[in-house]
């Protein structure tokens, strides 16, 4: 017997003999991983240390054919079945208590062809593992700002970063994915083959199977100009910055916060600590209008410090990887928006400056452009007709700062929802969120439903923002 009790995917209790489990471990090439052994308190880490969640089973997945394994043990056997990538869920979804972990992180495989301007990368890699491999050929592909981040999570939610408004979503740009369904089989999807499920996988979250590998568009990106720049507090800043990302090259991405002063060389030392309105910019174009931005970001408004530099683009993704490191306490809420309003900016002057940690912030990115390229039904991403996605980030260090961070989120959120569209990017929702799944998923959640219904009628992929399958 286990040495704990296991959890059913129904909320109730499942019993293992041993010799089940090693049956099922003899089946595996990469690890499986108990309670007693000792790789186990590392391996049930996750990115979010709200989450200090104690799983039953463990799987170190080498392969496919260990995901396949996997799957079908948890499916047979009944138990909760969390799926990590990266690691990087907020609501903690890559781990659960008594159930199985499938951790795909040391599948991380990326093969490019620049002939064909498409890279394929396994499902455990993260925007590290691509960015490096893609620009030994000068090329990119879109990801987050966050290098540790898993393409897996951020590509099955949308997939918003630095070149969203030149390339489009991470979404957009994937062109085919190999998929362990729940029934066991491992089916490769496209525009062409499996087309629902490929059509679903494109903004519908992990509800529909264990993705190992992804096929993805690339495009000529080698360096970019980027940085942040910023401002004193005033309303003007975010009115000048939503005049100009509506209508700025799409090569020009710039994503809002408000946040506290870093120490940083070129923040004067008066203001470390203090609140300020900053604006992250990404410029993959020509290096001759480089002036011209500078110039144009720092018209915002009064500024406190501006530094943005020439980097090969795989570092403007490493930038806030030291601010954010594992281990930081998370909770997250968020909304996508057509515009600011008068009422909304002046929300954001209130609750704004009241940003509790250094990590923290309302940070709102750009989807414009190219993102409005792609259809409301053409992916499931279904929020194409906004402009902006906004998440209030609360993210700090200790445990006993919790309870006045989750108050800054909750009373921050209530206060701007009125302000916005009824539902967000499903990536950046935390797990008190379940019920705002019509909303978020939005016009495509019915048609998301009945493909739930087809390759996973029972649910066994539940650990997500969970759409369920249609009767």
């Amino acid at each position: 017997m286990l040495d704990q009790p296991l959890a059913s995917r129904d909320g109730g209790q499942v019993t293992l003999t041993a010799e089940i489990v090693e049956v099922f471990e003899s089946r595996l090439r990469g690890a499986l991983i108990r309670p007693s052994d000792s790789a186990y308190d590392e391996a049930r880490q996750v990115y979010n240390a709200m989450h200090d969640r104690r799983p039953a089973l463990i799987v170190q997945a080498r392969d496919a054919a260990d995901v396949t394994a996997a799957v079908g043990f948890a499916r047979d056997e009944g138990l909760a079945l969390a799926v990590r990538g990266g690691g990087h869920s907020v609501p903690g979804f890559g781990t659960c208590d008594g159930g199985l972990v499938l951790d795909l992180g040391a599948m991380t495989g990326v093969r490019v062809d620049p002939v064909k301007g498409r890279v394929r990368a396994e499902g455990g890699c993260t925007w590290a593992d691509v960015d490096h491999a893609t620009h030994g050929f000068g090329l990119a592909t879109p990801g987050g700002v966050v290098s540790s981040t898993g393409i897996g999570g951020l590509s099955l939610g949308g997939g918003m970063g630095h070149l969203s408004r030149r390339c489009g979503l991470s979404c957009d740009n994937l062109l085919s994915a190999d998929v362990v369904t729940a029934a066991g089989d491992l089916v490769t999807c496209d525009a062409e083959t499996h087309p629902e499920l490929f059509w679903a996988l494109r903004g519908g979250g992990g509800n529909f199977g264990v993705v190992t590998s992804f096929q993805y568009r690339t495009h000529p990106v080698a360096e970019v100009l980027g940085g942040p720049t910023f401002f004193h507090m005033d309303g003007d800043v975010m009115r000048s910055y939503q005049a100009f990302i509506e209508q700025a090259p799409e090569e020009l991405n710039a994503v809002f916060a408000i946040v506290l002063a870093p120490a940083l060389p070129f923040v004067p030392e008066e203001w470390h600590g203090k609140p300020v309105m900053g604006v992250v910019t990404c410029w993959s174009g020509n290096e001759e209008q480089d002036d011209w931005v500078r110039g144009e970001i720092a018209g915002f408004g009064q500024v406190v410090g501006q530094m943005l530099w020439r980097m090969p683009y795989p570092v403007i993704n490493t930038l806030f990887d030291e601010l954010l490191p594992a281990g930081l306490k998370h909770y997250w809420k968020a909304n996508v928006l057509k515009r600011f309003t008068e009422e909304a900016i002046a929300v954001h002057l209130e609750h704004g400056p009241k940003v509790p940690s250094l990590e923290s912030g309302p940070f709102i990115f750009p989807i414009n452009g190219a993102c409005h390229r792609v259809g409301v039904g053409d992916s499931a991403f279904a929020h194409r007709a906004a402009n902006f996605s906004l998440v209030i980030a609360g993210s700090w260090q200790d445990a006993a700062d919790n309870e006045a961070n989750i108050r800054w989120v909750r009373d921050y959120h209530a206060a701007i929802a009125p302000h916005c569209e009824a539902g967000g990017y499903i990536n950046f929702m935390s797990g008190d969120d379940q019920a705002r799944a019509p909303a978020n998923y939005g016009a495509n959640h019915r048609r998301l439903r009945e493909i739930k219904a087809v390759y996973d009628p029972e649910n066994l992929f539940r650990l997500n923002q969970n759409v369920e399958p249609a009767e």
